[in-house]
């Protein structure tokens, strides 16, 4: 029932007017034509509307199953798998030495989000594979590099990672799974690990498993963890997958959404495996696997309300409901669309004008991706470290909204299963849960992230905005609705961070209890930023005679509407920081 269209002209606005790719000066970038990136993005999204979407409901609808330890995917998801990876599409931006196409990150992530929207579940396969190369990548031996990168990247193998157990999730220090050294380099690891998405398939050769291990006789807690290769195959000398380690499914999850990618309880009884990186820096390795899968989280999560929203424009086009209060606008038929009526308009806004700033402000992070690592520039990763759990947090809280928003478009029938909506929203929910639930990631934004290198990266984004205004104040048409609700969102922002300050360290709890809110706070400034930008860009295109002056105005229109209605709440989540730890404290334990 549910359709999907990729929003390429939309794409290529923000790589070719906002970023403005071409003169970035970012390595790799000046092959970015505009000609090229268009037929990149069109092809792409001709896989993930023909190809991946048809599946989506297939795969909610008959799940994985779990037959003599191996796991069955849905129908045609096989098929589909090898037509994306013979396409090269899971190759995008890998390193051409172990043969990717070598493209930057931010193309792969224009890609990626249309594969997410076009079926989320499939999709992981293959995301979670490019999670375990770039750990591979960053930290392996040039013979581990060797050995499973070139398969890993034609995603003839996939691959995953390991790290949640019965007993602990974010507390990873708990962990009971143990790697014990076997005198040849290799180690034998044992326990159980839970929630491993993609643990099992049939799409793949071999598997390649990244797992966290505490080797005997290390430090305590989470100093004493150290990463490890297990592959589902022991790798022979030539190449190809051996005999079967003892790495086995235990179970898959029964779950509440992505039902086509298995979420498998994963054993292993002294399977064979081989350290990544250095004895006890495990957590190091994982965190490139990590911090790259919150991104793709952040993308997900927004991806998900894309092709919500575009269902209800669909369905607010075509339902007939009420007529107009101004007037009839279908005179001839029993009733107007529900287009129509202004609370739908209204909730129609809100999801537009967050899909559209959210995308562009997670191209805007792949941007800032390639420049840290294709230019070396510390500055850059530093600050696309300190917006990572904004990105990952903020988008999947918001974007989970807006499936809901756009579920309620539909009414009664959004709650029925044959229209689909139910399995976005369904779909969206684990966004806000895996790769660090949104409550750790505040947590890691205000106790980590903003005191990072002595707060640098925070007051950078702080002279970001004023420079920004600045720049633009002699800008009438910018001032016209953008530049001062961007000025008071930013104030409010550094209110909160000040609150922080002179709080936090009398009571770190009044730091604590406002994270959440502060992540939000500042999620939406950062759409107000990329608004503005996106703003000036599309009056500039005017100003210059732009062939489709409907698209440019209306990027303008949906710009301001975010300023006008999304931008002020950051008042609200100010005015809650600000209410400091005692609200939230104030009962004992024993009173819930």
């Amino acid at each position: 029932m549910t359709t999907y269209t990729a929003p390429v002209k939309d794409m290529q606005f923000i790589l070719h007017e906002m970023l403005d790719v071409s003169t970035s000066g970012i390595p790799g970038y000046d092959e970015l034509e505009a000609d090229f990136t268009s037929a990149v993005l069109e092809e792409a999204g001709k896989i993930a509307s023909e190809v991946m979407h048809p599946l989506n409901a297939t795969g909610d609808q008959e799940g994985c199953t779990l037959e003599n330890g191996v796991v069955r995917t849905p129908t045609g998801f096989k098929a589909a798998f090898d037509q994306v990876r013979e396409g090269g599409w899971t190759a995008l931006d890998c390193d051409p030495e172990y043969g990717g196409q070598g493209m930057p990150y931010v193309l792969n992530t224009a890609v990626n989000e249309m594969f997410s929207s076009s079926n989320m579940a499939f999709n992981m396969y293959a995301g979670l594979t490019h999670g375990a190369y770039s750990a591979i990548h960053a930290h392996g031996s040039d013979e581990q590099k060797a050995k499973y990168l070139p398969k890993m990247v034609s995603c003839e193998w996939t691959g995953t990672m390991n790290l949640t157990e019965p007993h602990c999730g974010t507390d990873l220090g708990l962990m009971r799974t143990k790697a014990e050294p076997q005198g040849d380099g290799s180690y034998k690891v044992s326990g159980q690990k839970i929630f491993i998405s993609a643990g099992e398939n049939d799409l793949s050769d071999n598997i390649i498993h990244l797992v966290l291990a505490k080797i005997p006789g290390g430090p305590d807690g989470i100093k004493g963890v150290s990463l490890f290769i297990v592959p589902k195959f022991i790798v022979n000398e030539d190449g190809t997958p051996g005999e079967r380690n003892g790495v086995s499914v235990g179970n898959i999850e029964k779950k509440m959404g992505i039902h086509g990618n298995a979420t498998c309880v994963m054993n292993y009884d002294e399977a064979t495996g081989w350290l990544l990186g250095e004895e006890h820096k495990g957590m190091r390795a994982m965190f490139t696997m990590m911090n790259e899968a919150r991104m793709g989280v952040g993308l997900q999560g927004y991806a998900q309300a894309e092709i919500a929203y575009q269902n209800a424009v669909s369905y607010a086009h075509d339902r007939l409901q009420g007529r107009d209060v101004t007037g009839a606008k279908n005179p001839d038929g029993p009733a107007d669309p529900l287009i129509v009526h202004p609370d739908i308009r209204r909730t129609l806004m809100d999801q537009r004008s967050f899909v559209e700033g959210a995308r562009a402000f997670t191209m805007w992070g792949a941007s800032m991706i390639d420049r840290a690592h294709r230019g070396e520039d510390k500055d850059a990763d530093g600050l696309i470290s300190l917006l990572t759990p904004v990105v990952k947090g903020f988008l999947t809280d918001q974007g989970f909204n807006m499936c809901v928003a756009a579920q309620q478009v539909y009414g009664g029938h959004g709650y029925i299963e044959e229209h689909g909506m139910s399995q976005f929203t369904r779909d969206a929910r684990i966004t806000q849960i895996y790769e660090g639930a949104n409550g750790v990631q505040a947590l890691d934004l205000v106790g980590r992230k903003l005191a990072q290198d002595g707060g640098k990266h925070v007051m950078a984004f702080f002279d970001m905005v004023k420079s920004f205004i600045k720049e633009n104040s002699d800008n009438e048409a910018l001032n016209d609705g953008f530049l001062e609700p961007l000025k008071a969102a930013s104030k409010d922002l550094q209110a909160a961070a000040m609150y922080f300050m002179q709080n936090g360290m009398k009571n770190p709890n009044h730091a604590l209890a406002g994270s959440t809110d502060f992540m939000h706070l500042f999620g939406y400034v950062c759409l107000g930023l990329i608004w503005s930008q996106m703003g000036k860009a599309a009056m500039e295109a005017l100003e210059n005679g732009a062939a489709d002056a409907d698209f440019y105005n209306n990027k303008i229109k949906t710009g301001r509407y975010y300023m006008a209605r999304q931008l002020p709440a950051t008042k609200m989540h100010l005015a809650r920081i600000e209410s400091g730890a005692d609200p939230v404290m104030d009962l004992t334990p024993d009173a819930f």
